[in-house]
């Protein structure tokens, strides 16, 4: 059924691609008075209370699922570190990743992608990938194949094959730890009438936490999933960064209870 403007003009031009935040126009009227398209409701069981969500209203933001961090001939890899624990989410991104696409929930992947210049790359940046001022630091070539260190569209930045992102997925470039700090991501949610955030990736207590702390205070609810998380840091730091998601910043839960939910959504 077709809608009408107040002068009796089909009004079939939408403008947007969400419910939530659409406009539609004719050559007599723009109406930017639509209504959003009913809830579909979903109650998670979280810490340290459950959570009920729309799953319109919903993302999911998936952080440094790259070779660079989760493959063997990756940057981790190649200083000696432990690459192996950060492919733990793959698994239960998998499983998980579907639902959320058959409920309609956008996948956003959000990433490391560097200019090849580095020109918006501050020393202190530099500095995280290069400390002792060698090695391989950022923009560099790795020595397994000569991909250049976490540089957009290099095999390095890329999201690992298990997890590799669908054409309707979203895929934002960032430059620090935080997947706010000079990229579109804000705008990206708010035009797509996004209110809750559920955060996956690596590291948990780096990227990912402080993706989730910027997404707080920016006003999203956030919701950790735990065991779409991993980090090379040692086990205090998970502690303590799930610990201040609990007090602070939003809820934790797990792919499992989401599932489950889902699977009960209205």
């Amino acid at each position: 059924m077709k809608q009408h403007d107040a002068y009796g003009t089909s009004v079939s031009g939408q403008l947007g691609r969400d419910g939530r935040s659409r406009w539609s126009a004719s050559e007599k009227l723009v109406d930017m008075s639509l209504a959003p398209p009913e809830p579909v409701v979903a109650t998670l069981s979280c810490e340290p209370q459950n959570v009920r969500i729309d799953l319109r209203s919903t993302a999911i933001v998936v952080i440094d699922m790259q070779n660079d961090f989760c493959t063997n001939g990756g940057w981790v890899a190649q200083i000696g570190g432990d690459f192996a624990v950060d492919r733990a989410p793959i698994a239960p991104l998998q499983r998980l990743l579907p639902t959320l696409r058959h409920r309609g929930v956008p996948v956003i992947w959000v990433n490391w992608g560097n200019r090849p210049d580095l020109a918006n790359m501050p020393p202190n940046q530099l500095h995280l990938y290069k400390p002792t001022g060698t090695g391989t630091g950022l923009g560099e070539p790795l020595a397994s194949n000569g991909s250049h260190v976490l540089e957009k569209d290099s095999w390095a930045a890329a999201v690992v094959d298990e997890l590799k992102p669908l054409p309707e997925d979203i895929c934002v470039d960032k430059y620090r730890i935080s997947g706010f700090w000079d990229t579109p991501l804000d705008s990206i949610l708010r035009n797509l009438g996004i209110r809750t955030v559920m955060f996956a990736g690596v590291n948990t207590d780096q990227c990912v936490l402080h993706s989730l702390t910027d997404a707080n205070f920016l006003g999203y609810g956030c919701v950790l999933v735990e065991d779409c998380c991993a980090t090379s840091s040692p086990a205090f730091c998970t502690e303590a960064a799930v610990w201040n998601v609990k007090k602070c910043f939003g809820f934790v839960t797990d792919s499992a209870r989401i599932v489950d939910a889902l699977a009960d959504a209205a």
